[in-house]
C-alpha cells in the first residue's frame, strides 16, 4: 500500500475521532467520512508503519445508518463530523466510542450505558465563535468556521446548529464592519482589526452577548461606534463588548473585556436556578443538554441524605448551585477569580445560603483544609486531573466521586488510577452535548472503599 492508491474498503467501527476504520488485509486505514457498514471506494492520504488515513473517493454500497447531511456547508465546514450519520446511530457510536477508549486506555470492563440524547439537534449551540478575517483584494469580510484541519475560513451565511439570530448579527457585522473602518484579521502577518467575533444566546429568553475580539490593547473610537450600530440593529442584542488579545496565539479570547453598549452579561437557566453568562465565563454551549446532566448529578446527590459535597473545578459553581438544595453543605473551589465572582453574584440573585467560595487551585486547597467531604464533584478541563488531585480528594472524600468529563481518554486514564486505588466504578453514563460531532460527555459514579 502506497500514498494514492485507490483500495475498496469496509468500514468496520469508527475511531475516537469520528473517523471509519476499515482493515484491508489486516491493515488499519482510516477514512474521514466513513460510516460502519459502508463499502467504499477510497485514496490513500497518508501512510505509516501503523496505519493509514484515507478519503472517500465513491460510495460503492452505503451503510443502512447514512443519512443526508441537513447543512449545504456540511463538506467543507469542520465542525460537524458525523452529519452523514443517522442521529440515532451518532449516539450509539459515541457510546462505543466511550465504551473503547475506557477498555483501551483505562483496563476497566465497565459496561458504558446509552447515551442521553440532546433536546435539541438543531439550533443547539449557544456559544458561537467565529474567527474573522478579509479577503486580499476587495477587503470584504469573512467569518465562519475552519475547513477541517486547517486554518482557511469557510464563510458562513447560515448555521442550522446555531439560533438564527446569530447568522443574523454575523452577517451584519461582515457587511457593516468595513463601513466602520474596521478590517478583518490576518494571521499570518498579524493585522487587522477584528480576530474573532464570539456570541452568546440565552436558551431561557433569547437575549444575545456579542463580543468583538479587537487585534489590540485598548478600544479606538471607531469600535464604539459599531459596537452602538450592532446594540442599535438588534432588540434581541442585550450587550456589545470588546476584548482585547494583542497575541499571537490560537487562543480566542484575552484576559481583559470592557463593556461598549448595553449590558455585560445575559441570563441563563439551569433546572430552577439563573447564572448571569458574561462574554468570558465558561458555560456549556448546549444549555438544554446540561440540564440532563445536572439533572442527572442533582438525583444522584439525594440519594445520599442531604451530603456535604465539594465541587471541585467548578467554574462560576454551576454544579454546586444547582446541587444546593440537596445538599448540607456544598464548598465550590474554582482557580479563576472572575469566576468566582460572578459565582457570587449567581449566589445572591438565587438566594442561596449553603455554598461557599474559594478562588483557589483545587489541590492547594484541599493541602490547606482538614475537612472531609460525603461527595466530591469533579469537573476538570480536558486534560482531566492530575494524580496529585486525585490522591487529595481520595484523602477528603468519604463515600463517592462524581466525576464529569468532556475528554473519554483522560477520564480512562484517571478512573483506572481511581480502580488502583481500590475505588469502584459503579457507572458511566453519556451525555450527548455536541450534536454531529465525536465530542461526548460523560458522568462517572465512583464509590470509595
Amino acid at each position: 500500500m502506497q500514498k494514492g492508491d485507490i483500495l475498496e474498503v469496509s468500514i468496520e467501527s469508527i475511531s475516537s475521532s469520528g473517523e471509519g476504520i476499515s482493515k484491508p488485509d489486516g491493515f488499519v486505514v482510516f477514512v474521514d467520512g466513513g460510516c460502519p457498514e459502508d463499502i467504499l471506494k477510497v485514496k490513500i492520504e497518508h501512510i505509516n508503519k501503523n496505519y493509514a488515513k484515507a478519503s472517500v473517493v465513491k460510495i460503492i454500497k452505503p451503510s443502512k445508518y447514512r443519512v443526508e447531511p441537513f447543512c449545504p456547508m456540511y463538506k467543507v465546514c469542520g465542525s460537524c463530523q458525523l452529519q452523514f450519520v443517522n442521529y440515532d446511530y451518532q449516539l450509539e457510536l459515541k457510546r462505543q466510542i466511550v465504551q473503547d477508549t475506557i477498555k483501551a486506555i483505562g483496563g476497566l470492563d465497565t459496561i458504558v450505558e446509552t447515551v442521553v440524547p440532546s433536546p435539541q439537534i438543531k439550533e443547539y449551540r449557544r456559544k458561537i465563535q467565529y474567527p474573522i478575517s478579509e479577503t486580499k483584494n476587495s477587503k470584504r469580510i469573512l467569518a465562519g468556521y475552519y475547513k477541517k484541519s486547517s486554518h482557511e475560513i469557510v464563510n458562513i451565511k447560515h448555521c442550522p446548529i446555531q439560533p438564527e439570530i446569530c447568522d443574523q448579527i454575523i452577517d451584519f457585522i461582515r457587511e457593516k464592519a468595513p463601513q466602520f473602518g474596521i478590517s478583518g484579521y490576518n494571521e499570518k502577518k498579524h493585522n487587522g482589526d477584528l480576530r474573532h467575533v464570539v456570541i452568546r444566546n440565552s436558551a431561557y429568553n433569547g437575549d444575545n452577548l456579542v463580543v468583538l475580539v479587537l487585534n489590540s490593547t485598548k478600544i479606538f473610537g471607531k469600535v464604539k461606534d459599531f459596537a452602538k450600530a450592532i446594540y442599535d440593529e438588534f432588540p434581541e442584542v442585550k450587550g456589545v463588548c470588546a476584548n482585547f488579545n494583542f497575541k499571537k496565539t490560537n487562543v480566542i479570547l484575552g484576559r481583559e473585556t470592557a463593556l461598549l453598549a448595553g449590558e455585560e452579561f445575559i441570563e441563563e437557566k439551569l433546572l430552577d436556578k439563573v447564572f448571569k453568562i458574561g462574554g468570558d465565563t465558561f458555560f456549556q454551549v448546549n444549555p438544554k443538554s446540561a440540564e440532563n446532566i445536572f439533572k442527572y448529578v442533582k438525583n444522584e446527590i439525594s440519594k445520599s441524605g442531604s451530603p456535604s459535597v465539594l465541587d471541585a473545578y467548578a467554574g462560576i459553581a454551576a454544579f454546586g448551585v444547582v446541587i444546593s438544595d440537596v445538599a448540607k453543605t456544598v464548598v465550590s473551589v474554582e482557580e479563576n477569580k472572575s469566576s468566582i465572582e460572578k459565582a457570587k453574584d449567581v449566589i445572591k440573585e438565587n438566594n442561596i445560603k449553603n455554598v461557599e467560595l474559594f478562588a483557589q487551585d483545587t489541590v492547594k486547597y484541599l493541602k490547606s483544609v482538614k475537612r472531609n467531604f460525603d461527595i466530591t464533584i469533579l469537573d476538570p478541563p480536558r486534560k482531566g486531573c492530575s494524580q496529585e488531585s486525585l490522591d487529595e480528594t481520595l484523602k477528603h472524600t468519604k463515600s463517592k466521586i462524581i466525576y464529569v468529563s468532556c475528554n473519554p481518554a483522560t477520564l480512562a486514564r484517571d478512573l483506572k488510577y481511581l480502580k488502583e486505588k481500590g475505588c469502584k466504578i459503579d457507572s458511566i453514563r453519556p451525555f450527548d452535548m455536541f450534536c454531529h460531532t465525536y465530542h461526548i460527555e460523560n458522568v462517572a459514579i465512583i464509590t470509595l472503599s
